[in-house]
């Protein structure tokens, strides 16, 4: 991290991060795990049991979480409440593929071979393209 505020601690096990609140608010990370899923806010308010409008409102950092909020979301989304706060272990952070890019898949595998290969040579000089950029 580049900001002068992110405190860094180094340790044996892992490298935890925190990171000050005005670059990353606890809303736009519940907005970025629920994402990462591939969950809409409504779907995401069902698997809470809750309306979509406070999803939202916590998204937008309009409401405060409290500690069953919290707990709840981290469940569902299948993070730690740190990382919903913003104190990331990297070593141990297991990120899950999103259910948009798994249903894509699901639907390439559909496909008749030859158009399977087509379409993944396509992608890999996409994403070639994009590792010369970096």
């Amino acid at each position: 991290m580049s900001s002068p505020f992110c405190t860094n601690f180094k340790d044996s096990r892992y490298n935890i991060i925190v990171v000050p609140p005005e670059e990353n608010s606890i809303g736009s990370r519940i907005a970025r795990f629920r994402k990462e899923r591939g969950y809409t806010q409504k779907e995401l308010a069902e698997k809470m049991n809750t309306p979509w409008t406070l999803i939202s409102d916590y998204e937008r950092g309009k409401l405060r979480l409290h500690d069953k909020v919290l707990r709840k979301f981290a469940i569902v989304l299948e993070v730690s409440t740190d990382e919903i706060l913003g104190i990331v272990r990297e070593k141990h952070r297991n990120i899950k593929p999103s259910l948009k890019i798994m249903r894509r898949l699901t639907k390439i595998e559909t496909l008749p071979q030859p158009e399977q290969k087509a379409l993944l040579r396509i992608i890999d000089g996409f994403l070639k393209g994009v590792e010369k950029v970096k």
